[in-house]
């Protein structure tokens, strides 16, 4: 029986909130400077959203390093052109170039709340995709033992008081980042997420208010998730929403013919939402976080990424997932709305792909990758980290970006810096962590 209460009550601590469905029409904007170790604008709390590209995004078809003839060399049919070229990347700087498909997220760029970390990546060598999506979201690279996410640590470290919803985790599934003894809100997907379930029967809820009553951690599961689900419930209900439907980019059609390489990428999504369908989920999600004063953390993720086959140049596989993925960010700060001036949104993914196309016209599992520094208080227009570049001796194993930037030091100085988490509990949140990143001083606005 204590067995039975235990998992009906880990099983109970997850709620689901959504929202309606609102329109196109938004653009992205400049966003105005946050002053770091200021009170966040509106007196609301400052914010971290995390997303994970599952399946290894290929980084190297993000931000192009559209001058290294080692680049050009080794990709003849997936390379992207230089700035003015047919099909060419739109320029960043002088060495790397943004893919066209990601043109929503140029205006970003310019009005500098966008950056990117390249070259960066776990330390841990490993090429599969479950054991590296594991590493990045318990925190300890290289450690199957660990038993929580470090965003679920994080959440023991931030000033100030608890609340059921200051941690909001979007999908269908609960994320391993998130696991741990902290009390986590979860945002199912779709449009009916939040219609009257079960849970929200009085009947039940006292019936498992008297089954738990001897067991003070499932009645407090029990309490945060009634709690959780009656705040996100509020917040969605003082919108008023534009009830037009908002459908995502279409993506296009792929010739790809391998099904194991199908069922491979299906497996190394865990479940996530694709790109297509992120668009609507993500402004929902940005609402919450905006209308909660709460909430601080989020965390989501979107799949489709383990491109072995036809992956594409400027058009093509990768192509559409792009252009439907920067819709999709786009939506997320739409929702966001005024609350986008003191939240970072970090976008990041298990590892990379190889320099050299295969011989199916993909890429395969590789190492350095690329991260995504994205809202007002980012110090943006920089690539940041350091470019180890592409010849044969500075890759790794002959085939693979190395990574010279640790993707836990990346996080550590927004910690620190953004949500004030003080030296002593990063520790706490990365064990074992050693070292700082060299431009840590430089990722947020001065």
């Amino acid at each position: 029986m204590t067995t039975r209460r235990r998992f009906l009550g880990q099983a109970s601590a997850f709620t689901t909130a959504s929202a309606f469905a609102v329109g196109a029409g938004w653009s992205f904007k400049a966003w105005p400077a946050t002053q770091v170790g200021a009170p966040a604008s509106g007196g609301g709390a400052r914010k971290l959203v995390v997303l994970m590209l599952r399946g290894a995004i290929d980084g190297l078809s993000v931000v192009v390093p559209f001058e290294d003839r080692d680049y050009q060399a080794s990709r003849s049919n997936i390379r992207l052109g230089r700035p003015g070229e047919p099909g060419g990347v739109m320029r960043l700087n002088r060495q790397f170039g943004l893919h066209p498909a990601l043109a929503r997220l140029l205006p970003l760029w310019e009005s500098q709340s966008l950056s990117f970390v390249h070259a960066s990546g776990s330390p841990d060598a490993s090429r599969s995709h479950f054991d590296a999506q594991d590493y990045w979201e318990s925190g300890t690279p290289g450690v199957k033992s660990t038993p929580d996410g470090w965003m679920n640590r994080l959440l023991a470290t931030l000033p100030g008081p608890a609340s059921p919803t200051r941690a909001l985790s979007m999908g269908a599934t609960p994320a391993r980042i998130f696991s741990g003894t902290a009390s986590v809100a979860s945002l199912g997907l779709g449009p009916r997420a939040l219609d009257s379930k079960a849970i929200d029967d009085p009947r039940l809820q006292a019936g498992l208010a008297k089954l738990y009553a001897q067991d003070p951690g499932l009645s407090r599961s029990l309490q945060d998730s009634r709690e959780g689900r009656a705040e996100m419930q509020r917040s969605m209900a003082k919108a008023s929403l534009d009830m037009g439907a908002h459908e995502g980019s279409r993506e296009g059609s792929s010739d790809v013919s391998s099904a194991r390489a199908a069922q491979l990428a299906s497996q190394a999504d865990q479940g996530a939402a694709s790109a297509r369908s992120f668009a609507a989920d993500a402004r929902r999600m940005g609402q919450l976080i905006r209308r909660d004063p709460h909430t601080q953390l989020a965390f989501t993720s979107v799949g489709g990424w383990d491109t072995h086959v036809n992956q594409g140049g400027a058009e093509g596989q990768l192509a559409n997932k792009l252009a439907s993925l920067g819709e999709g960010l786009e939506a997320l700060s739409q929702g966001l709305g005024d609350a986008m001036r003191d939240t970072v949104i970090v976008v990041c993914s298990e590892f990379g792909r190889t320099l050299r196309q295969n011989g199916t016209g993909g890429t395969d599992h590789g190492r350095g990758n690329v991260m995504w520094l994205m809202g007002g208080p980012v110090a943006g227009a920089q690539v940041l980290g350091e470019w180890p570049g592409l010849d044969s001796a500075a890759l790794v194993e002959g085939r693979d970006l190395a990574v010279t930037s640790d993707f836990r030091q990346v996080f550590a100085a927004l910690l620190q810096r953004h949500l004030g988490v003080p030296d002593a509990s990063l520790a706490q949140v990365f064990p074992g962590l050693s070292g700082s990143w060299r431009d840590g001083g430089r990722i947020l606005r001065a």
